[in-house]
């Protein structure tokens, strides 16, 4: 049994949207890792390591930070990352997303939840810090640090590092009767352009797992992402006003993040 799953795949160009790359054409051993942390980062590492922060529900009155959990019911190193997004979730400083990933499905079970858009959002990530290597469960932190997902201190480390630093866009997200009107504002010139984006999730379903790895396990999954509802580029030069349709209830999430899988400049949470 692995301490986490691991594939390698064919770099092609990307495809707009969140269409598939590429296809996955197996598991290889070897573990590869992200682009380096910069080096007030890895200090927050060491300090929160040292003090095994709690993932304990935290008041928060500023901008969340993003946290991206690849994940998948067929994959035996999931579960307690799967339960650390849970308690993720709980956080008010966070807004903790599980994109469950098509790529384990052949291994005994079929996650009901995956997309395979999902899996083109990790392979993009991989892409971006320069890696073939995707595994689960993996977090990215604001579209910028990865991290295992089964590693609580460096996982909160990260997240209070990205609360310490300046926000790069002023987002405001409100319902109207139709679906959701955003305004946002850069403070300064973007670096390159960014791309808005909606999405729904679901906010909690158990799962009974009748085979595969997980066989017999009845796992809560939070945050379930369902898809994303809209996409739009924006270069920052102007202020952003629009009005996005969404079908259905549901809470949703707006993102703003740096074309290319870049670093998450803003993200708003919406009941």
């Amino acid at each position: 049994m692995h301490s986490d799953r691991e594939v390698s795949y064919r770099m092609k160009p990307q495809p707009s949207g969140l269409a598939s790359l590429c296809k996955l054409p197996g598991r290889t051993g070897g573990k590869r890792r992200f682009a380096r942390r910069p080096m007030g980062l890895l200090r927050a590492l060491a300090a929160a390591a040292a003090l095994a922060l709690p993932l304990a529900p935290v008041a928060w009155a500023g901008s969340p930070v993003l946290v991206e959990l690849f994940t998948s019911q067929g994959c035996s190193a999931c579960p307690p990352a799967d339960e650390m997004l849970t308690e993720l979730a709980k956080r008010d400083d966070v807004v903790a997303l599980a994109l469950h990933v098509d790529y384990w499905d052949y291994i005994g079970w079929k996650d009901g939840f995956a997309i395979p858009g999902h899996t083109a959002r990790q392979k993009g990530y991989a892409k971006a810090a320069g890696t073939r290597m995707i595994y689960t469960p993996h977090m990215v932190v604001d579209g910028k640090d990865h991290v295992t997902g089964t590693k609580p201190a460096p996982v909160n480390a990260l997240i209070e590092a990205h609360k310490a630093e300046a926000e790069a866009v002023d987002l405001s997200v409100e319902k109207t009767a139709n679906g959701l009107r955003i305004r946002a504002s850069a403070g300064a010139p973007l670096g390159r352009e960014a791309v808005v984006q909606v999405l729904r999730y679901i906010p909690s379903r158990k799962v009974e797992i009748q085979r595969g790895e997980n066989a017999g396990k009845t796992i809560t999954y939070a945050n379930i992402v369902s898809g994303w509802d809209y996409r739009e580029n924006w270069d920052g030069a102007a202020p952003l006003d629009v009005n996005v349709p969404l079908a259905g209830k549901g809470p949703a999430v707006v993102i703003i993040q740096e074309a290319g899988y870049g670093p998450v400049l803003a993200v708003s949470r919406i009941h």
